[in-house]
């Protein structure tokens, strides 16, 4: 498994993680019928940069790295990931998780924030407990799940510095 910076030719290979991972609706909560030009916006574009988890030339997962906040946040950062469904329960959530943490340190970033984790995406909130980030906030009602309604919105947190 290899993580790499990606590139513009790689959007064509993310591009059916994103839209499986949206249409789901389950875990981002983005519209279930994002365009393909406003995901290349939301993961190539606006992020500070954007990665790629690949095995044998194929891409398994990728995960955006951003500033959370301008001016006297601009110290936190935001990171995205996504997993082909085919690819899941390998560990590679907590392959690129561990790897923005890293990224983030060398960019300059001191933490690093999940700003809306759907409550009911388990596996996630295990995980990101697991790697240290601590919930720090509980929006009741925030995220309108396919299936079960709405469900609570957590923000998770880790200060990345000793």
């Amino acid at each position: 498994m290899n993580i790499r910076e990606a590139t513009g030719e790689d959007f064509d290979r993310i591009w059916p993680i994103f839209s499986a991972v949206a249409a789901a609706g389950d875990t981002y909560a983005y519209a279930r019928d994002t365009t393909r030009e406003q995901a290349l916006k939301i993961w190539i574009e606006t992020p500070r940069k954007t990665l790629v988890c690949e095995e044998d030339g194929k891409v398994l997962g990728t995960y955006y790295i951003k500033t959370n906040q301008a001016g006297s946040g601009d110290h936190v950062c935001n990171c995205g990931y996504m997993v082909a469904p085919a690819a899941r329960g390998r560990g590679l959530a907590t392959a690129m998780c561990e790897h923005s943490q890293a990224l983030a340190r060398e960019l300059g970033y001191k933490a690093m924030q999940f700003n809306f984790v759907a409550s009911t995406n388990e596996i996630a909130v295990r995980l990101w407990t697991r790697l240290g980030f601590a919930t720090v906030g509980r929006l009741p009602k925030a995220f309108r799940h396919p299936a079960l309604g709405y469900v609570d919105a957590l923000v998770m947190y880790k200060w990345l510095q000793s």
